[in-house]
């Protein structure tokens, strides 16, 4: 049985100025790992913080969003209700 699974990647290219690829050399002979995958970490560190960020952003447009409806149930008292009937089991 093969333990390894095979990970697909594309190659792609990317412009650094001087400084940049002076840092990230450094970065990878400190570190001991290859300059991809430093450059991989950064961007998925960056995705990840941009998907917090966008899910916060929803949540907060979100707010209040059910405010003043008329037609929802009343939910404190469904939840007494909840709470009766589970003092009696």
């Amino acid at each position: 049985m093969n333990m390894h699974r095979k990970i697909i990647m594309n190659r792609t290219q990317i412009y650094l100025n001087p400084e940049q690829q002076k840092a990230l050399k450094a970065m990878a002979a400190r570190t001991g790992r290859t300059q991809s995958e430093l450059i991989r970490d950064a961007i998925d560190r960056f995705v990840g913080q941009r998907k917090a960020t966008e899910r916060a952003t929803v949540i907060k447009r979100s707010a209040g969003l059910w405010k003043g409806r008329e037609d929802l149930p009343d939910l404190a008292a469904i939840r007494r209700e909840a709470n009766r009937v589970s003092m009696r089991s």
